[in-house]
């Protein structure tokens, strides 16, 4: 059946790419720090999906190598995150046609519109006709982080992209981008072998209350975090930066790991995104001031339970369904 939907698709012209929904993340474990994936309460624990019918795993493979990992929402057809290692800059843009993948076709043997369970180029067409187009494809793993071709040409996935503002995309978010990877390049090391460059990055997006086209959904914030060792203090140094998904006058500013961690305890659910040595979530008895100069005042309960230290005057927001 896997071989007879591959067929209907290169019949179709949809190109695809050889990838892998998995089990467990597990099988591509070497792009998350220590081969700890994050936690997200609800979706993700121990590397494995909580609600496999909804959350899929992927191994982004291309050209018979893992080049990322990708956590995919297919009622919202967005990845929530991307993870991948930085350890060069290849400084180019590869022509390639944007893929599907094929293992999130319907494989029962139905009949089905390519892109039952994920977006596809289709989903942006009648944007991209538009005067004035407000989204684009906004990668979450960007080719401009690649170490080589292969590996930015993987990046074109519609399993790794989200509806992102046109401007914000090529505005401060690359601005950002670009920031960030001029810092990993200069400061981040393996630890074992200071000769090689090694970052461990996460970039997310948070579901939003619309869709593109009637199917994908456009998310409200777009977030991205790294871990590395900084060869410069002989320590490990984690940075976060996220940004609401709209055209943005000021730059995108720097925030520490934990504080990314409690917005998206809000915004979306529970997460802890690195290994304990990148200073990630920490349970600790009040939230953090930045915490709470930011959100106490102005929360809302409306779902789950409250935050450690405060049962019953605060809740996450409720899930999108």
């Amino acid at each position: 059946m896997h071989l007879f939907v591959t067929a209907v698709l290169l019949v179709l012209g949809f190109p695809f790419i050889v990838t892998e929904v998995v089990d467990s993340f597990s099988t591509c474990s070497s792009f998350f720090l220590k081969e700890e994936p994050p936690f997200i309460e609800g979706v993700l624990k121990d590397s494995t999906s909580l609600d496999s019918n909804r959350y899929k795993l992927i191994c982004q493979k291309y050209e018979g190598e893992y080049r990322f990992a990708t956590l995919y929402d297919i009622n919202m057809k967005i990845p929530l995150f991307s993870a991948y290692k930085f350890t060069a800059v290849y400084g180019k843009n590869p022509h390639v046609p944007w893929m599907i993948e094929p293992q999130l076709e319907p494989l029962d043997g139905r009949m089905a519109r390519p892109g039952a369970y994920q977006a596809v180029d289709g989903d942006y067409w009648k944007e991209e006709k538009k005067e004035k187009p407000e989204w684009n494809h906004g990668h979450l793993f960007p080719n401009g982080h690649a170490p080589e071709e292969i590996t930015a040409a993987s990046t074109y996935t519609m399993t790794n992209t989200v509806p992102q503002n046109i401007k914000l995309n090529s505005g401060k978010w690359r601005d950002m981008e670009q920031k960030v990877r001029g810092f990993m390049e200069t400061n981040c090391r393996d630890e074992n072998n200071a000769a090689n460059i090694l970052a461990y990055v996460l970039t997310g997006a948070v579901p939003g209350n619309t869709r593109l086209n009637n199917r994908v959904n456009i998310p409200s914030h777009m977030w991205t975090a790294f871990c590395c060792f900084n060869t410069n203090t002989k320590a490990w140094e984690s940075q976060a930066h996220w940004a609401v998904n709209k055209d943005l006058n000021e730059p995108i500013p720097e925030k520490k790991l934990k504080q990314l961690e409690e917005f998206l305890l809000i915004k979306f659910k529970q997460s802890s995104l690195f290994n304990d040595i990148c200073n990630s979530y920490v349970k600790d008895d009040q939230p953090s001031r930045w915490f709470s100069d930011h959100f106490l005042h102005d929360f809302v309960p409306v779902y789950g339970h409250g935050i450690p230290g405060i049962p019953g005057k605060l809740s996450r927001e409720k899930k999108l369904s």
